[in-house]
C-alpha cells in the first residue's frame, strides 16, 4: 500500500518511568504503522505497556513517564517532539481518543450538549449556538435516544453504555484522521459493548477514520481488527494481519493465549493457564521475558532465551514474531 496512505509510523517507541527503584522500561522498542481506514488492534495483558503507547503517542503521559527513544510521524512531523501547543490543537482534532471509564472522564457539573459543543468551538471556532446545533447532531448520529433531552442532561443521569456513546461523538466530531481507543467497552456489559463497537465501526466506514483499539479481549480482537500487535511485558512479541496470527499464531505466548479462550459448548473441567506470573519491570530477565514461562523452549535455544533478548523475525512481510524459535526464518 503506498506510505500516502498511512496515517501514523511508530518506530522504536521506548517509554520509561522514574521509581524509587529507579527508572523502569514499561514500552520497550514498539514499532508499527496504520494506514487509513484500518483497525490495529493492540492486545496483552494488563501491565504489559498497551495503554501506555497510545499515552506516549498523546503527549499524555503521567509526571514519572517520559519517552526515551523513537518517533510517531504524523503528517510528516513526529509528535513525540512537539511541545504541548503543538499537541493540543491536533488532540481532539486530528487525533483522539476514549477512555475505558467514561464516567470519569466526562466533566460532572457540564450539561452533555455543551461538552460535545465546546470541541467544535476550541477546534472548529464555531459560535455557541452553531456548535450546539452540531453537538445535537452527533448525538443524534451515535444513536443517542431523545437528544433533546440528553442535551440538558449531566453525566451521572446516563447509564454506561449511553455515556460511552458521548464519548464517541466528542471524539469523532472533527472528522479525526486517528482514534485511539483504550478498552472502550470494558466497564459495560456484553450487549452494550457489542453495539459500541458496531457503532464505532459504522462511524468508521463513514469517516475512513484509523483506529488504534487498545483490549485485552480476544473476541473484539477477532470481531474488529484488520491488523493485530501482541505485547507481553513492554515489548512486541508477534504481529500480523488478524486472520493469520488467529489461525497461524507463531509466538509461544499468543499461542498460549489463544488456547486459554472457553470455547463455547466444549466440556472442559479446567481452562488453560499460562503457569508463573509475568517478571517485574525492576527486574526483567536478560534474555526473553517468556522464556520461564515458555513451554516450547528446547536445549538447541535454551542458553540463548536465557541470555540475549531476541529480535523480531519476519517469518513473510506481513508477519512477525520475537522468538528464537524462528531463527533463520527470514
Amino acid at each position: 500500500m503506498s506510505n500516502q496512505l498511512i496515517q501514523l509510523e511508530v518506530k522504536n517507541l521506548t517509554t520509561c518511568f522514574r521509581t524509587v527503584k529507579g527508572d523502569v522500561t514499561a514500552v520497550d522498542d514498539v514499532s508499527f504503522s496504520l494506514k487509513k481506514g484500518e483497525t490495529l488492534c493492540i492486545v496483552g495483558e494488563s501491565g504489559c505497556g498497551k495503554s501506555v503507547s497510545a499515552l506516549s503517542i498523546m503527549g499524555l503521559l503521567p509526571p514519572s513517564g517520559y519517552v526515551k527513544s523513537g518517533s510517531a510521524i504524523f503528517q510528516d512531523n513526529n509528535l513525540l517532539s512537539m511541545s504541548s501547543n503543538q499537541l493540543e490543537k491536533l488532540r481532539g482534532n486530528r487525533i483522539s481518543m476514549i477512555f475505558q471509564d467514561p464516567g470519569s472522564s466526562l466533566n460532572p457539573v457540564m450539561r452533555i450538549g455543551d461538552q460535545v459543543a465546546e470541541i467544535f468551538q476550541i477546534h472548529l471556532t464555531m459560535s455557541k449556538k452553531e456548535s450546539l446545533e452540531k453537538a445535537f447532531e452527533m448525538l443524534k448520529q451515535v444513536e443517542i435516544p431523545d437528544p433533546e433531552s440528553r442535551m440538558l442532561a449531566y453525566p451521572h443521569e446516563l447509564s454506561g453504555g449511553m455515556a460511552q456513546r458521548i464519548m464517541i461523538a466528542i471524539a469523532l466530531a472533527c472528522h479525526p484522521d486517528i482514534l485511539i481507543a483504550d478498552e472502550p467497552t470494558t466497564a459495560l456489559d456484553v450487549t452494550i459493548q457489542s453495539q459500541i463497537l458496531n457503532l464505532m465501526t459504522q462511524m468508521q466506514s463513514k469517516t475512513e477514520t484509523a483506529i488504534i483499539l487498545i483490549t485485552h479481549d480476544l473476541g473484539v480482537v477477532a470481531e474488529m481488527a484488520d491488523n493485530v500487535l501482541v505485547m507481553y511485558c513492554g515489548q512486541v512479541v508477534e504481529y500480523g494481519d488478524v486472520k493469520t496470527v488467529f489461525s497461524t499464531p507463531i509466538h509461544p505466548y499468543t499461542k498460549a493465549l489463544m488456547k486459554s479462550i472457553p470455547i463455547i459448548g466444549k466440556k472442559t473441567r479446567r481452562l488453560d493457564a499460562i503457569p508463573g506470573r509475568v517478571p517485574s519491570l525492576d527486574m526483567l530477565p536478560t534474555g526473553c521475558r517468556f522464556e520461564k514461562r515458555c513451554s516450547e523452549k528446547n536445549n538447541q535455544i535454551e542458553l540463548e532465551c536465557q541470555n540475549k533478548i531476541p529480535p523480531i523475525f519476519n517469518i513473510n512481510q506481513a508477519h512477525g514474531s520475537r522468538c528464537w524459535l524462528e531463527k533463520g526464518s527470514e
